[in-house]
């Protein structure tokens, strides 16, 4: 175990510290040494984090802080280190304040001049994105997608022709109302990549149209269970055939209440596409 000597001694400090997202080997040496040598550990659920404390033998105490008192004790914390205590933030898995509790205590100790050091580690969202085959370069997360039905679709309306990846977290019991919600607003022909599970045993990464992603999360129950990740391909101007996404998302809207024929035909004439081109997309593509 490092001395706490070791820690730079340049007053209190607020480290930022992953943890890791599943599998407990992706840890890293410095982390088990920040946590194993400051005053305090702030922790979004202590007893979850006890457990991996004890894992790794690790002593110090910690301090309860999540999203149901973070803005009144963030400030608790930030006197501790004005104070001199040096303090490490953790959430109960991946990097802190990636949609977990820690910006208002980093933000009040930016304010208040205290010196906050990032450790790099284990993020669901990076970790996705690295293995899902959707372009890296430019990408956006969005945090969860809304609980409702509405939001949900308004949400999704408003990335509906992001060019860049788009990344959201899910929750098992709403995964098939989002992709029946996904499917509505961004058409059968958009890729998806459902990310579940990741550095744990039942890992998967599966990407595909969500047309099919639909079909095939619904035939599994295994995969509406755990910790998932929804990554969703930018938008291009077109799909295959030349037509456009967003004459592809109208018809599948209007076959809802029409035939092929009728709603192919209504499609092409306000995309300004061919009508055969949209039939023979149907076809090949929807349920009739």
């Amino acid at each position: 175990m490092t001395d706490k000597n070791n820690l730079p001694a340049t007053g209190a400090t607020l480290y930022i510290v992953p943890t890791p997202i599943g599998n407990l080997g992706d840890i890293t040496h410095r982390a088990i040494e920040v946590l194993s040598t400051v005053d305090l550990i702030a922790a979004e659920d202590t007893r979850h984090t006890g457990k991996l404390l004890s894992h790794f033998n690790i002593q110090t105490k910690t301090f309860a802080l999540h999203d149901h008192n973070e803005q009144q004790k963030a400030q608790v914390l930030v006197d501790k280190l004005l104070a001199g205590q040096n303090i490490a933030l953790v959430s109960d898995a991946g990097t802190p304040l990636i949609s977990d509790p820690g910006y208002h205590l980093v933000s009040q100790c930016r304010q208040a001049g205290v010196k906050v050091v990032p450790l790099p580690g284990p993020c669901a969202v990076i970790t996705a994105l690295s293995a899902s085959g959707l372009p890296s370069d430019r990408f956006s997360f969005e945090g969860f997608l809304p609980a409702k039905s509405k939001g949900r679709k308004d949400k999704l309306l408003e990335i509906a022709k992001v060019e860049r990846t788009c990344i959201f977290y899910e929750s098992p019991h709403r995964i098939i109302d989002s992709l029946h919600d996904m499917l509505e607003i961004l058409g059968p022909n958009r890729e998806v990549v459902l990310a579940r599970e990741l550095t744990k045993t039942f890992e998967t990464i599966q990407g595909m149209p969500l047309g099919e992603l639909v079909d095939w999360v619904k035939s599994d129950e295994n995969q509406q269970k755990g910790e998932m990740a929804l990554l969703i391909h930018g938008y291009r101007d077109s799909a295959e055939d030349g037509l456009p996404e967003e004459a592809l998302r109208a018809l599948t809207i209007l076959l809802k209440e029409l035939p092929l024929k009728r709603a192919a035909a209504m499609v092409a004439e306000i995309y300004n596409v061919k009508k055969n081109a949209l039939y023979k997309w149907g076809l090949e593509n929807l349920d009739q």
